[in-house]
C-alpha cells in the first residue's frame, strides 16, 4: 500500500499497541526469551565497504557462540542506504567469511528459511511495521524539509548544543496533516519516544537503562523513499528473523533503549542483548577503514593464515578462562563463555600477528593432507615468483617442495617467506663470481674437492647431523682454515648469500646432485 494513501485511512482514532502483534501476525513472544527456543544469532554489516578485522570479530564471536549453543549463524545484509554501497563489498564480506572459516547458515549466498537477507528486499514489512504504528499512534508523518533541520542542527551547534529535532511534526492535527499530504504525498515517518525506556540487562555490560526521549528527538524509522533507517529496520528484521541473541559492538548500547520502546510499541518479545567491547589499535586508537592493511582481502593476499587472524582477535580480548596463542576454531568454540566477555577494549597489536601465524603454520605442516595443500600453495608461488627463471623444473617436484616446507616449518612465519629474495637460492642457480669466493679462503678448489669427495660416498644418504660432523672433521683437516670460513665460503657457493639456514640444512633441502652441481660451478669458474 502506497504511504500516503495509508496515511489518509489513518486520520481516525488508532488502536492499542496490544492489538499490533495481531495485526503484524506475529510469532510468539516468548520468542528468544524461552531457554529452550534455539539460538538464531545474526552478523548485519552494510555493505558501503570491505571486511575488516572489527567486522570478523563481531562476526566470530557471534558464530562461536552460535556453534556452542548448536544454533545459527546468519548473514544480514543492511543495505538500505543506497547512496553508500561499494560495489562488490557484499561478495566481499561473504566471501571473506567463508575464506575464514566462519559461513554463514544462512545468508544472501545461502539462501534460508527466513529470506531475504538483503534489507533491500524486505522494505514490505518495514513499510507493514511503519503501518501498525501509524494506526496505534506510536508514529506520525512528518513533514519537515531537509533544509529546516539542517537549520536546526546548525542552531543546536551554534548553541553548543547536541543536535535534535524539535518534534514539530508530532502535535500536527489529522486536518493538518491531511492538507500536507496534499503537497507532499511522501513524508518521512518518525517514532514517538514517550514514556520510560525500560531497563534491560545486557550479557555484557548488565543492567542498562538510557532515558533517550528527554535527551533525543524522535528519531525517523520510515524515510520518505520507503527505505527504513537502521533502528526499525534491525527491529523488524531480528523479530521477523526469530533472532535470540543479538551480539554487536557496544557502540550500540546506547540505541538498544529505543529499539526496545519499538519491539515495545509492536508488541514483540526483544531478543536478548550482549554489546561487545571496541577491537582498537594497540595505543588505544579506533580501527579505522582508512587503515589499509585491516581489510581480510589485504591479509589473504599476503599469506595469512585465516585460523592466525581469529586467534589474535579473541587472544587480545576476553571470553575465554585463559589467553593462550595457538588456538583453532573448534577450540574457541569449545573454550568460548559469553559471560566472561568483559566491558574493556580489546588491544590488537598487528605486530605480533607473524608469530601466530607461525604457529598455525606449523600445525598445518605437522597435518599430511594439510600439508599436501601447503605443497600445492608454494609450488604455485615458486611458479608465480620465477617462472621463467627456472633453470630446472624439477624444483617443483611434491617431494622436493615437500622437504623445503618440512626443514623451514617453525622457522618461516608464511609460506610467501620461502620465495623471498632470502630463499631464492632454493628454486634457481645463484650467480657466484670466483673472485667473490677468493676473497673468503684462498683454498677454494681444495675446499670444493674435500666436499665434492665427502658427497661422492657409495649410498650417501644426507643428514644434518651427519653432514655437521663431517664438515666438522673436513675443516680440521684443512691447515690454516677455520671451520667458520669453509661454512662461509659453502654458504655463498650454494646460495649466493651471506646468511641464511645453517649450511648442513641447505645442503639437505637442496640435495645431493644439486649440491654437487653447484660445488661443481666453482671449479670450473
Amino acid at each position: 500500500m502506497h504511504m500516503a494513501v495509508l496515511l489518509k485511512r489513518l486520520l481516525h482514532p488508532g488502536r492499542s499497541p496490544a492489538a499490533l502483534g495481531r495485526l503484524m501476525g506475529r510469532r510468539e513472544a516468548s520468542l528468544g526469551a524461552d531457554p529452550g527456543a534455539a539460538v538464531r544469532v545474526r552478523f548485519a554489516p552494510s555493505p558501503t565497504g570491505f571486511l575488516h578485522l572489527g567486522g570478523l570479530r563481531t562476526a566470530l564471536y557471534n558464530y562461536i557462540f552460535a556453534k556452542k549453543h548448536q544454533g545459527s549463524f546468519i548473514l544480514r545484509l543492511e543495505d538500505t542506504d543506497q547512496t553508500r554501497l561499494v560495489p562488490g563489498a557484499a561478495e566481499n564480506i561473504e566471501d571473506m567469511l567463508e575464506w575464514a572459516g566462519v559461513p554463514p547458515d544462512e545468508s544472501p549466498r545461502r539462501g534460508g528459511p527466513a529470506g531475504p537477507y538483503l534489507q533491500s528486499q524486505r522494505l514490505a514489512l518495514y513499510a507493514q511495521a511503519a503501518e501498525a504504528l501509524l494506526k496505534s499512534g506510536a508514529a506520525y508523518p512528518c513533514f519537515c524539509s531537509p533544509q529546516r533541520l539542517e537549520l536546526l542542527k546548525k542552531e543546536a551547534l551554534r548553541s553548543r548544543q547536541t543536535p535534535r529535532y524539535d518534534n514539530r511534526c508530532r502535535s500536527l492535527s489529522q486536518a493538518q496533516v491531511a492538507q500536507k499530504l496534499a503537497t507532499d504525498p511522501k513524508p518521512a515517518i518518525r517514532f514517538r519516544l514517550e514514556g520510560e525506556a525500560p531497563a534491560f540487562q545486557d550479557l555484557v555490560y548488565g543492567w542498562n537503562r538510557h532515558e533517550v526521549a528527554s535527551v533525543e528527538g524522535d528519531p525517523v524509522i520510515l524515510k520518505s523513499d520507503g527505505f527504513p533507517t537502521y533502528h526499525l529496520a534491525c527491529v523488524v528484521d531480528d523479530h521477523h528473523m526469530g533472532i535470540s541473541h543479538v551480539l554487536r559492538g557496544s557502540e550500540w548500547l546506547v540505541s538498544t533503549a529505543k529499539h526496545l520502546l519499538l519491539y515495545q510499541a509492536l508488541g514483540w518479545q526483544p531478543p536478548h542483548f550482549a554489546h561487545l567491547p571496541l577491537l582498537l589499535n594497540r595505543d588505544g586508537s579506533k580501527l579505522s577503514k582508512r587503515q589499509g592493511d585491516i581489510f581480510l582481502e589485504h591479509f589473504a593476499a599476503t599469506g595469512f593464515l585465516p585460523d592466525a587472524l581469529l586467534d589474535i582477535i579473541t587472544n587480545c580480548g576476553s571470553g575465554f578462562a585463559e589467553n593462550q596463542m595457538g588456538r583453532t576454531l573448534p577450540e574457541l568454540i569449545t573454550q568460548f563463555d559469553l559471560s566472561r566477555v568483559t566491558c574493556h577494549s580489546a588491544l590488537l597489536d598487528l605486530e605480533k600477528l607473524p608469530e601466530f601465524n607461525r604457529l598455525h603454520l606449523r600445525r598445518l605442516v605437522g597435518d599430511e593432507t594439510q600439508r599436501c595443500q601447503l605443497v600445492g600453495q608454494l609450488q604455485a608461488l615458486v611458479e608465480e615468483a620465477f617462472g621463467s627463471q627456472l633453470q630446472d623444473r624439477e624444483v617443483l617436484d611434491p617431494a622436493y617442495v615437500e622437504r623445503i616446507i618440512l626443514l623451514r616449518q617453525g622457522h618461516v612465519c608464511r609460506l610467501q617467506d620461502l620465495v623471498s629474495p632470502a630463499y631464492s637460492y632454493l628454486w634457481t642457480r645463484p650467480a657466484v663470481g670466483r673472485a667473490q669466493l677468493g676473497a673468503i679462503s684462498e683454498k677454494v678448489d681444495i675446499i670444493a674437492k674435500r666436499v665434492l669427495g665427502l658427497l661422492e660416498g657409495p649410498g650417501t644418504n644426507l643428514t644434518q647431523d651427519m653432514l655437521n660432523g663431517e664438515l666438522k672433521k673436513l675443516s680440521d683437516g684443512l691447515e690454516g682454515i677455520k671451520h667458520s670460513n669453509v661454512m662461509k665460503l659453502l654458504r655463498v657457493a650454494l646460495s649466493g648469500q651471506q646468511q641464511g639456514p645453517p649450511v648442513a640444512e641447505m645442503m639437505v633441502s637442496l640435495g645431493s646432485k644439486e649440491v654437487r652441481e653447484r660445488i661443481q660451478k666453482v671449479l670450473c669458474s
